[in-house]
């Protein structure tokens, strides 16, 4: 991460894993009152700027009927999902947070597919985490577009390319996953280690 800060224009992505995106799936219940919760805390995993714990205390208020400020259009889409749980409504909220002042999306391919699967849910009364498993499969087939400046862990670049790729403390990595660091690289591989000879294990 501090290496990535150095770099103008780069992207983070080591912070959400794809897994992420249907395990979040896999939990949610739309029974429970909780899947508010559990939606909100995931969109703060996909989106700064989210401050789920304010957004949750604010929706209480507003659900108990104590709060004086009127209810932004964040605040009705949480209560109209509270209203009712549901996929159509979860996509709402979702998007609503995503449209709010000062919330940036920084893992937008996630947001994406947890949107696609809200939709494909609301349409077709599929369950989510099987849509969710679907879409990551597809996802994976199809590729994943690299930002033009990326950085992150050897197991969420695998399978893109770069023409330049960096590769920090070689001589730490096992021999599986040097060799997928060394194959992301197109025209120019950089390896920075600690030792001249890298022997991986």
């Amino acid at each position: 991460r501090k290496f990535a800060s150095k770099i103008k224009g780069a992207v983070a992505i080591e912070s959400v894993d794809l897994k992420d995106f249907v395990e979040f799936a896999k939990n949610i219940d739309f029974t429970s009152i909780d899947s508010l919760k559990t939606l909100v805390d995931f969109a703060g995993t996909l989106m700064a700027g989210v401050g789920a714990p304010k957004m949750l205390k604010r929706i209480d208020s507003l659900n108990k009927r104590t709060a004086r400020k009127e209810p932004t259009e964040v605040e009705k889409a949480a209560l109209q999902f509270l209203d009712k749980l549901c996929p159509r409504n979860a996509g709402h909220l979702l998007s609503e947070i995503n449209r709010q002042s000062g919330v940036r999306v920084y893992r937008p391919a996630i947001l994406r597919a947890c949107l696609n699967a809200f939709q494909q849910c609301a349409s077709d009364g599929s369950d989510l985490h099987e849509v969710a498993v679907n879409l990551i499969e597809q996802n994976r087939l199809i590729g994943r577009p690299l930002a033009k400046k990326s950085v992150g862990s050897i197991l969420l670049l695998k399978g893109l390319e770069a023409e330049v790729c960096v590769i920090l403390n070689a001589d730490r990595l096992n021999k599986n996953n040097l060799y997928v660091a060394m194959t992301r690289g197109s025209r120019r591989l950089i390896i920075s280690s600690s030792t001249r000879c890298i022997k991986p294990s």
